[in-house]
């Protein structure tokens, strides 16, 4: 390892309140939640106040926005916990199963939270009688800003880090993520994966959807916001996940490089396999409203 960056004195919490024997904590990464929400809100009534985006009507009101707002977050939080607990530690969680609830102790699982929100939204359309495939393309184009604050509060939380490297942005995160490299003396400076993705899924991508929504009039062909959406943080996703860590479990003498499948000396990540379908569904949209 020829140079390193050292993980910077940050601390979890935002704040620390104390009444007595009990403690209360903000954490950044519940705070990212929060924020990620609002900004989403934000946009979504920002864009249905914009004739001019759409074809004819927008698909909804700001009043309807607020209200689905309820449910997408109720969908994210539990959508998001019960894919981490299933598809990642599912083990675990069988063995601690009152550990489940405490998502400000992180693991929330993107695939999960997005599989919450469009149940979320599927009801509540269908509900209200809303047409799906315009209110997916104005869901999609506000949820990048929260994308990019969650993986800040990652790196924040020095969790989910990549794998060692010596290239000279390595970072060296405390904790098991310091422990020697394989045939390495020196502390192990991994990938900061969560920048990589902060960067690919919050800042590149959200600014291509905000680009298509108010300068290619996106809007206008249904699906083609939400397929780039859906395309874009696959392959952003499928990218990264090269030079992240892979979870522990897949870890194994045989299967070094965490494989959740393999054959022969190739073999796919579960966040690639995950990944996947989103990438095939999101051109599919594309291309279906391109046409």
């Amino acid at each position: 390892m020829l140079a390193a960056i050292p993980f910077p004195d940050l601390s979890p919490d935002l704040f620390t309140v104390s009444f007595g024997d009990m403690q209360f904590s903000l954490r950044w990464y519940a705070l990212a939640y929060i924020a990620g929400i609002v900004l989403a809100w934000w946009l979504a009534v920002r864009a249905v106040r914009r004739p001019a985006l759409w074809a004819g009507e927008a698909p909804m009101t700001a009043k309807q926005i607020e209200d689905l707002v309820t449910f997408a977050v109720l969908g994210i939080i539990i959508g998001g916990r019960l894919g981490f607990v299933l598809v990642y530690q599912p083990g675990y969680y069988l063995s601690h199963p009152m550990e489940i609830p405490k998502v400000w102790q992180g693991g929330m699982s993107f695939h999960g939270g997005l599989a919450g929100v469009v149940l979320a939204a599927l009801w509540f359309t269908a509900r209200n009688r809303i047409p799906r495939l315009q209110a997916a393309d104005l869901i999609a184009h506000a949820v990048a800003p929260g994308l990019l604050l969650g993986r800040l509060a990652n790196f924040v939380n020095a969790e989910l880090w990549g794998r060692p490297t010596d290239l000279p942005w390595g970072v060296i995160f405390p904790g098991a993520a310091a422990q020697d490299c394989p045939g390495v003396l020196t502390l192990c400076a991994r990938h900061p994966s969560q920048l990589y993705e902060a960067a690919l899924e919050g800042l590149i991508l959200g600014a291509l959807l905000l680009w298509l929504v108010y300068r290619r009039g996106a809007f206008k062909r249904p699906g083609l916001v939400l397929g780039t959406f859906l395309a874009g943080y696959g392959l952003a996703r499928f990218l990264v996940e090269f030079v992240r860590q892979p979870d522990a479990q897949f870890v194994t003498e045989v299967n070094p490089l965490g494989l959740a499948f393999h054959l022969g000396g190739w073999g796919l990540t579960m966040g690639q396999i995950l990944s996947l379908p989103m990438i095939a569904l999101g051109l599919w949209f594309v291309l279906r409203a391109r046409r």
